[in-house]
C-alpha cells in the first residue's frame, strides 16, 4: 500500500503534513538530550534545513520533487560526509523522527513503515564505525 506512487506522500498529509512532521522533528532535536551532538551539526537557525528536509521528504515519499526544483539534486551519503555520523548519531536522528511521528495523525502502520524506510538513508549516511 505505501511506497506505491504517491501513496506515502498522501498518507503523510501532503506537503502540509510533511511540514508539520519536520517542525516536530526539529523541535525534538532541540529538546532531546540524546540529540545534542546531532543538533550541533546544524546551524542555529533551522529555517533552511527544515525547508530542505520537507522538500526532500515530499519527493522521497512519492510526491512532487520540490527539493530538486529549488536546490537541485542530492546524494544523501555524499552530502553527509561532511559530518561525523556514527551509529549513535544515526540513532539520535531516528529518535527525533520517532518522537515527531508520535505527534502526527498518521495511521500507526504508516508510522512504522516510515521509520523502517527512514532507517535506510540514516544508515547510509553513517560514515564512522
Amino acid at each position: 500500500m505505501y511506497g506505491d506512487g504517491d501513496s506515502s506522500f498522501q498518507a503523510a498529509g501532503g506537503y502540509e503534513g510533511i511540514c508539520r512532521l519536520v517542525d516536530d522533528f526539529y523541535q525534538a532535536m532541540d529538546t532531546l538530550p540524546q540529540a545534542i551532538e546531532v543538533r550541533a551539526m546544524y546551524p542555529p537557525d533551522l529555517e533552511i534545513p527544515a525547508d530542505k528536509l520537507a522538500r526532500f521528504l515530499c519527493g522521497w515519499l512519492g510526491g512532487p520533487k520540490l527539493y530538486r526544483e529549488k536546490y537541485g539534486s542530492i546524494t544523501i551519503p555524499a552530502f553527509h560526509r561532511q559530518f561525523p555520523i556514527d551509529a549513535g548519531s544515526r540513532d539520535a536522528w531516528l529518535l527525533c523522527m520517532e518522537k515527531a511521528l508520535e505527534k502526527q495523525p498518521y495511521r500507526e502502520d504508516f508510522k512504522r513503515y516510515l521509520m523502517e524506510q527512514l532507517y535506510v538513508p540514516a544508515e547510509r549516511s553513517r560514515n564512522r564505525p
